[in-house]
């Protein structure tokens, strides 16, 4: 039903939402250059939580696919989202990154039978124009390790949600989000080490409740939500959904750090809005029923 794929689609979209609020938190209550520090205590702590509380165990072939995705959505993402934050402006990074919906648009009419449509390519353009509006300042500059690093994330979740949705496990979401997770805070840690080390000074009260914050409401909740909404939408659409992130970002920095908007900023997230409706205000079929949701009496 209609009301069924609306329910779904804004419940997902509190995924990108909570992402678009780690950057505000992230800047006002987590210590200053550990990023890497940053992932591994989002990823893994919010991991174990999922594990903890759905008790389960991969199995078979899941050892290996969950360590693949938490690799590729995770592990891999955040190490090349931490290269691309650190030689690039924001602006520049969150750009590049805007080619996302485009790359899982044309990898799941390749792995997963999905029509890579005419709709979705221009609502594609249209969004990375709208993330430009929206963040790109006229004085970025560029660095080429930089552009590959965030090229390469961009790659990274694309390939991942694409075989998220291809590898679908009679688990719930929230487990295969638990192995994910945990996977992916495995492959951070040694990069943690070789990069930043371990802090030289304690954490104070206000980045814990920033950790703590993005662990459970950035992360296990996000995460738990994203990975829900991939498998029962259109991974193909879904991913446009990735757009909020920096409108909330942006909106954030507004309304709680008087944060001023230019006119093209706002024309920015009216055509990320426009590409939003353009992909998902469409005729579809009805969805099928999630596996941990209840059949209608």
């Amino acid at each position: 039903m209609l009301s069924n794929r609306i329910t779904i689609v804004a419940v997902t979209a509190l995924a990108p939402i909570a992402w678009g609020s780690t950057y505000i938190v992230t800047s006002e209550l987590l210590p200053d250059d550990s990023p890497v520090l940053a992932g591994v205590l989002r990823a893994l702590p919010a991991g174990l939580l999922l594990l903890a509380i759905t008790r389960r165990l991969p199995t078979g072939s899941w050892w290996w696919k969950a360590a693949v995705l938490g690799t590729l959505n995770i592990g891999a993402f955040f190490a090349l989202l931490f290269v691309a934050a650190y030689l690039l402006p924001g602006g520049v990074a969150a750009t590049v990154g805007a080619i996302q919906p485009l790359l899982v648009a044309l990898l799941a009419s390749r792995l997963v039978g999905e029509r890579f449509t005419a709709t979705r390519l221009i609502a594609g353009i249209a969004g990375l124009a709208g993330v430009a509006l929206l963040v790109l300042q006229a004085d970025a500059r560029l660095d080429a390790v930089g552009v590959a690093a965030a090229i390469g994330g961009a790659v990274s979740m694309a390939a991942g949600v694409v075989l998220a949705k291809r590898w679908r496990s009679e688990h719930p979401p929230l487990v295969t989000t638990a192995w994910q997770l945990i996977a992916g805070g495995v492959v951070l840690l040694p990069v943690l080490l070789i990069v930043e080390g371990v802090p030289a000074e304690p954490l104070t009260a206000t980045n814990v409740v920033g950790f703590v914050y993005l662990g459970l409401v950035g992360t296990a909740l996000a995460y738990a939500l994203w990975f829900r909404g991939i498998r029962a939408l259109p991974v193909g659409s879904t991913t446009f959904l990735g757009l909020l992130s920096p409108v909330v970002a942006v909106l954030l920095g507004w309304l709680i750090l008087g944060e001023a908007l230019s006119p093209g900023q706002w024309l920015g997230m009216v055509v990320i809005s426009a590409s939003l409706v353009a992909v998902f205000v469409q005729r579809a079929p009805e969805l099928p029923r999630m596996p941990d949701e209840p059949r209608p009496a």
